[in-house]
């Protein structure tokens, strides 16, 4: 369940404590390289705000009369649970993070399931992928979440753990929320923004026995591009709410609900660790751009992407994708 705000300033102390008996979940949260703060006073760090925040498709959404399609606050608990953040910095772009042996997050999530601890099922990782103009590196901005219960393999989220990706880049969305920036970056970006991830943008795809890692590679839009330069200019005063789900397409499907939510408070560019990558894994900076993947040495599966699609042309839209319920026009704020 989603916890209250004390219970997660209990566990975010608990986390920088030492405690020797936290779960592996807060193990992993430490682990990560930009720290946890509290949701409200906390800067430069990351926090886990309730799902009830968010506007998302609501039951009748496809069924109301009069044309009108509804959106509601989202169920306070999300679908998994919240296990760390890194903010990480490279030469060359950082694919498939979950199978590399640095990774301190995957880490704790693989002692937890080798001592067959109940709670350490699956584990989920979103790897936002940014160019950052004016430096050199690769800067990947990736959130983990963890459930610490089976999936059901016909629930929407599922369906999307183990569809192909042609159905995962049909239904993964984002759901923004800005809750504090300058005038400019609210205008641009709006709030209660939505946009279909795969449909918008270059994702690839990384599944293991018990992980899925979605990279998503900013570059290759350039509105989503510019949209992001310009929030990066005001970064240490942004603080935005990004939401995490499966879209809702049909009736049955309702009412949709986050997988995971993450807020990023007034996060420090200097803040990312340097990921050293040997010289078999480094790829030109210009590949991101092109949409081409690569195989990290210690990969363990098989990247299913649409490197082929995206490098014939095809992922050139707009980011700003009007919503179908509501007719507004959300741009898409990933930081």
């Amino acid at each position: 369940m989603c916890p209250t705000k004390s219970d997660r300033a209990n566990k975010a102390a608990a986390a920088g404590s030492g405690s020797g008996d936290r779960s592996w979940r807060e193990e992993a949260a430490a682990a990560g390289s930009l720290r946890q703060v509290d949701l409200d006073r906390g800067t430069n760090g990351w926090a886990s705000p309730p799902g009830d925040l968010f506007h998302l498709r609501a039951r009748g959404y496809f069924t109301g009369g009069g044309g009108k399609r509804g959106k509601a606050p989202s169920a306070a608990e999300w679908l998994l649970r919240p296990a760390g953040v890194d903010w990480l910095r490279s030469h060359a772009r950082l694919d498939h993070v979950l199978a590399r042996d640095d990774n301190r997050v995957a880490a704790a999530f693989r002692r937890a399931r080798l001592r067959k601890d109940p709670t350490a099922h699956f584990l989920l990782a979103v790897n936002l992928q940014v160019d950052v103009p004016g430096r050199p590196d690769a800067y990947s901005a990736v959130f983990y979440f963890a459930a610490e219960a089976p999936i059901p393999p016909d629930s929407l989220l599922g369906r999307f753990i183990h569809g192909d990706d042609a159905y995962r880049n049909a239904r993964f969305k984002i759901a923004n929320r800005i809750v504090k920036g300058p005038w400019l970056v609210r205008a641009t970006v709006g709030n209660y923004a939505a946009c279909l991830l795969g449909r918008a943008l270059t994702c690839r795809y990384h599944k293991g026995d018990d992980y899925l890692e979605i990279d998503v590679d900013i570059g290759s839009s350039a509105i989503a591009s510019a949209i992001l330069h310009l929030a990066l200019g005001a970064v240490t005063s942004v603080t935005i709410d990004m939401g995490f789900l499966v879209e809702s397409q049909s009736e049955e499907e309702l009412p949709e609900r986050l997988f995971g939510a993450v807020r990023i408070a007034q996060m420090e560019m200097s803040a990312a660790k340097y990921v050293e990558l040997p010289p078999d894994e480094a790829m030109p900076e210009t590949a991101g751009r092109a949409g081409a993947g690569f195989r990290v040495s210690s990969a363990k599966v098989v990247n299913h992407s649409r490197q082929q699609e995206h490098a014939g042309g095809k992922v050139g839209r707009s980011m700003s994708y009007p919503d179908r319920e509501s007719g507004a026009h959300g741009h898409m704020l990933i930081f």
